[in-house]
């Protein structure tokens, strides 16, 4: 297993983290987009270290979480944390391939599913040389159609499917969720301030739901205008794991 260290996420609760998987800003604003309503049955897919599911069960979220990656480091970082928490009741992992989650055992179990995906096609970009960080950031083993139609298996009819995705990848991604049968319904910029261009978009889709009806959020501002420092919103979005 690949060496560990701890980080806090606020109100007592700690994540392992390590070289290879870790979490950064994206992590924490889709975890924020997609909060969980508390009676819904969740899936993470490539859950990573798993801060994602450690958030929600901060925030009292979701009423179980299962936890997917092809990874076994990162599944062990994640059973790590579980420990740590006391959540064993309340996450649980699996070390497989999310395409061999498309059986009978899984199909409509799931009210939300929620990836951050790899960002980058597959033979696009500098490719780093350790396989962990290449299959976090590159479509090496999964593309984004991949990923929706195995949320089309695992979500009830009506459940939501929620990712954060590059700006330049819009288009692919909305393709990809109306192939699976999945139809855009929120949808949000994420921009560093005021004078540089989105950085970044979180995008919600509805399993069977009717086309048309995508509402467009005001976008989120990571710096304030005026300062170096966070936008006020950013600051309520971090709350207790930075601020508190």
């Amino acid at each position: 297993m690949c060496n560990k260290n701890k980080e806090p996420l606020g109100n007592g609760f700690t994540v392992n983290v390590s070289d290879i998987h870790r979490f950064n800003t994206d992590t924490i604003i889709l975890a924020n987009f997609a909060m969980p309503k508390k009676h819904e049955n969740v899936i993470d897919i490539g859950t990573g270290c798993g801060t994602m599911p450690l958030i929600w069960c901060r925030e009292e979220a979701g009423k179980h979480i299962t936890a997917v990656d092809i990874q076994t480091d990162a599944c062990e970082l994640l059973k790590s944390s579980i420990a740590d928490n006391n959540l064993q009741d309340k996450i649980s992992v699996i070390n497989d391939d999310i395409m061999n989650l498309n059986s009978s055992n899984y199909a409509g179990a799931f009210d939300l599913a929620v990836c951050n995906p790899p960002y980058k096609p597959a033979g696009t970009g500098i490719v780093n040389s350790n396989i962990g960080k290449t299959t976090a950031r590159h479509e090496r083993n999964i593309t984004i159609d991949d990923i929706a139609m195995c949320a089309n298996h695992l979500l009830r009819f009506g459940g939501r499917f929620c990712l954060c995705q590059r700006p330049e990848r819009l288009s692919d991604v909305i393709s990809a969720f109306r192939n699976a049968d999945i139809e855009p319904k929120r949808l949000r910029f994420v921009q560093q301030r005021l004078d540089k261009a989105p950085k970044l978009f979180l995008i919600e889709g509805k399993r069977g739901a009717q086309k048309s009806g995508l509402v467009v959020l005001p976008t989120l501002f990571i710096e304030d205008i005026n300062s170096n420092d966070f936008s006020d919103e950013m600051k309520k979005i971090y709350g207790i794991y930075k601020y508190k």
